[in-house]
């Protein structure tokens, strides 16, 4: 027999199944009105417990701003969820020692959390965070990135119009949000005269048909600066090159959204002309080069300064073509000295020497290159420096799997160094050089398809070849 416990001028209905304590409309099973404490509670079913010492709803509804300040009189922890209604702001105090607050849903961190010594009321954090419509992390130019940034720390980083995170040793791009499929043409050779050369940059839209147009100017004229100049789809960088008597160690860097004059970037770790280059998301790769050289040196593109050694090449060769994957750099074709047929590939985000990948199907130096993150193309070139056997020839690869090239189809113009700009669907093969004549030719493929190339537009710029080219969507994006 149970016994039933009351005080005098308690209010105790009883009605349909309800139970009301303090009240005479029990709304619920049970239903108590004013504060009441618990030692020994058992509930079968579902129970819902809020307000209660020891106990904070599991999922909690913020629909005005709050302060949640843990151990200034809340003698709870939380659990479940936090749900942040639309416009609402949430500021957790008290988080750790050595910091005054932090901003969840604000673009304010007030001051660093610098110690892993938390000290928090019922000895939990919070596990999970609900924002509905939006949440705004810390943001700010390169330059002002966090001091001490923890690992799977986010930034909004208005210089490259993306999200980084940290990831304990860097900061990396989440993805690029604002690729438009822009490719960039910069520098090359327009004339006979070995000390002719152009510092003109133009660009296209890869997506449409059409001419290209006036981007600006790189920093110097220059011939072949990289056969395929690097990219992290916001920033273009152009590195090193050739300055008759020699090759120059400058590199240079454009933000491929806005056109404008080429900046200073910093200097390579050995001056090289007519060599390959591919990239990540992150960082910049040049292999081989004139003169003659098996270097492979690599950059950090979002941020400035000098270049690297990354490892070699199996041979010294230069003319040869670059593209990528997100995760893999390919190098091909080539004078070494003869024209080689060689295609090597290296793992972008470690360090070291070129492995053996496979053979196209013609030995040729001064291909064009695209790429999608799962096939390479390369177009066009001389099919050995003897001679002026120019190619029309299209050729592709499986980036992942190692191989050799297979027939893709023919450009509408035989030309040695064309170059390449994609979107990772449609690639464009623009200018070239077929003795003795410069032209400003431009046709394009679809790049998962086999298929001849068809016409493009024409290119704005001066006639010429040994064009640096890149693109702010290519096939190696999505890489670290």
């Amino acid at each position: 027999m149970a016994n039933i416990r009351r005080e005098f001028g308690d209010d105790l209905t009883l009605k349909n199944g309800s139970l009301g304590i303090n009240t005479t409309t029990a709304q619920e099973r049970v239903d108590v009105v004013g504060v009441v404490k618990g030692r020994d509670l058992n509930a079968t079913g579902v129970s819902s417990l809020t307000a209660y010492e020891g106990f904070l709803r599991a999922d909690n509804q913020i629909v005005e701003d709050t302060t949640l300040e843990f151990g200034n009189g809340l003698k709870a922890s939380l659990s479940g969820e936090i749900i942040v209604k639309t416009g609402q702001t949430v500021t957790i105090g008290a988080v750790g020692l050595g910091t005054t607050s932090v901003g969840v849903g604000t673009h304010t961190i007030q001051s660093n959390i610098d110690t892993t010594d938390v000290n928090l009321a019922g000895g939990s954090q919070v596990e999970c965070l609900k924002v509905f419509n939006t949440f705004t992390p810390p943001s700010g130019g390169t330059n002002d990135r966090p001091y001490k940034p923890k690992p799977g720390q986010l930034y909004y980083n208005y210089d490259f119009k993306t999200i980084e995170f940290h990831d304990g040793n860097g900061w990396r791009q989440v993805d690029n949000t604002t690729r438009s499929g822009r490719g960039v043409f910069a520098g090359g050779n327009p004339g006979v005269s070995p000390l002719n050369r152009t510092d003109s940059i133009d660009f296209i839209q890869v997506s449409t048909l059409g001419n290209s147009q006036n981007f600006g100017t790189l920093v110097s004229a220059k011939d072949a600066p990289g056969f395929g100049s690097v990219s992290n789809g916001s920033r273009g960088v152009f590195m090193s090159g050739w300055q008759t008597p020699a090759a120059t160690n400058e590199i240079d860097y454009i933000t491929i959204a806005s056109e404008g004059n080429a900046i200073d970037f910093g200097n390579m770790n050995t001056a090289v002309g007519f060599h390959a280059a591919c990239s990540s998301s992150t960082r910049g790769i040049t292999m081989g080069g004139y003169p003659n050289t098996n270097d492979i040196q690599y950059i950090e593109i979002a941020t400035t300064g000098n270049a690297l050694d990354f490892g070699n090449l199996g041979s010294t060769v230069e003319s040869n073509g670059g593209l990528a994957s997100p995760t893999r750099g390919i190098s091909a074709a080539g004078m070494s000295p003869n024209a080689t047929s060689v295609i090597e590939v290296i793992t972008i985000a470690s360090k070291g020497d070129a492995l053996i990948f496979g053979d196209l199907i013609q030995k040729k130096r001064g291909v064009g290159t695209v790429s999608s993150a799962t096939r390479g193309i390369f177009a066009g070139g001389l099919d050995n420096p003897t001679n002026s056997t120019h190619l029309s020839s299209i050729e592709f690869i499986t980036i992942a799997s190692n191989g050799n090239g297979t027939d893709f189809g023919d450009l509408t113009l035989a030309r040695r160094k064309p170059a390449g700009a994609s979107n990772s669907t449609r690639g464009v093969f623009a200018y070239g050089y077929v003795a003795p004549a410069f032209y400003n030719t431009m046709d394009y493929i679809t790049i998962a398809s086999t298929g001849d190339a068809q016409d493009f537009g024409d290119g704005s710029g001066p006639l010429r070849n040994g064009v640096g080219y890149c693109s702010d969507s290519h096939g190696g994006l999505g890489g670290f």
